[in-house]
């Protein structure tokens, strides 16, 4: 059923809605065979993607969620019977700015008549490892405001996004070419690290699909979004078997990991960031709990069968 504009359908407010998640959002809604409509909330609404979803329905509404804009972002959640809330730490890697956006978005929902929020949040790495890695800031930013969320007088449900598969085709985490054509994972890792691994754009609003149509909202509930766990050693077994190309998993040092992340030009800040992650995956692990789907979303082995790898495995 498409978007509609029903009054009668329960309208959710949906944060970056052109983005990864929230756009994902919008097509799990956009699939199902119940009624929404839906406001998405981008910067820029003449953009292609902001076109296309206006293409489907939804009400595209441009406005900057960032702190020094508050009275327009509480307006932007007005008459929501539901809010998806998204921050991104990556845009300008700041923890207390991740924070004060997280908030606001929940204060503005709440404000705005939301009866439940879905939060995209991470667990804290420092409460993890009882603080032996306290820099994971792009987790730990989202904790605060996970807990924030459920403080804050409205039925609240965190749905974490597990690791995107399109982050092996990125550095730190893609493979590099060595002398003798074979390709290797440089990672601060043993073999047996598991990693849970999704494919964000088709498959992460299925996840909170998943939590709007349950015949009660979850409130409190926290739900893990990923198609599979798998340790790194058969991720790099499948990536092999599925291009042709030879990769395989070679264990670095941390300080080996952290020389490539500074000689990248990587901040101070990211750079124990993204290291105290690998480790604390590699000691800790990465809470993650099957959930019960509209269906099912694709494993990594079917990833690498349908990406373009052309150009990272020349």
């Amino acid at each position: 059923m498409t978007i509609t504009q029903d009054s009668s359908a329960p309208l959710i407010a949906v944060v970056g809605a052109t983005g990864a998640q929230g756009g994902s959002v919008v097509r799990a809604l956009a699939e199902s065979d119940k009624s929404y409509r839906v406001r998405g909330f981008t910067r820029d609404a003449t953009k292609p993607a902001a076109l296309e979803l206006s293409k489907l329905g939804v009400a595209v509404f441009a406005v900057s969620l960032v702190v020094e804009n508050e009275e327009e972002v509480y307006k932007a959640f007005v008459g929501a019977d539901f809010a998806f809330l998204v921050t991104n730490f990556w845009e300008h890697v700041d923890i207390n700015r991740e924070i004060a956006e997280g908030k606001l978005l929940i204060d503005a929902a709440k404000a705005g008549g939301a009866s439940g929020i879905v939060w995209s949040g991470l667990p804290s790495i420092s409460k993890i490892s009882a603080g032996k890695f306290p820099h994971v800031w792009h987790f730990d930013g989202k904790a605060v405001v996970t807990e924030y969320g459920r403080q804050a007088g409205v039925p609240f449900v965190d749905v974490q996004a597990g690791s995107y598969g399109v982050n092996f085709i990125n550095f730190p985490f893609a493979p590099v070419k060595l002398a003798d054509g074979s390709f290797a994972l440089q990672l601060p890792v043993s073999p047996t690290t598991v990693i849970p691994i999704i494919d964000a754009i088709p498959d992460y609003g299925i996840f909170v699909r998943h939590v709007l149509e349950l015949p009660v909202f979850p409130d409190g509930g926290e739900f893990v979004a990923y198609a599979e766990t798998i340790n790194v050693k058969d991720l790099a077994l499948q990536w092999s078997q599925g291009t042709g190309k030879s990769i395989s998993l070679r264990q670095i040092t941390a300080e080996e990991f952290k020389q490539r992340l500074e000689s990248a030009g990587l901040p101070p800040h990211i750079v124990l960031d993204l290291s105290d992650t690998l480790l604390a995956w590699d000691e800790f692990g990465f809470p993650a709990v099957p959930q019960g789907l509209v269906r099912s979303p694709r494993k990594w082995a079917d990833y690498v069968k349908d990406a373009d790898w052309s150009k990272l495995l020349a």
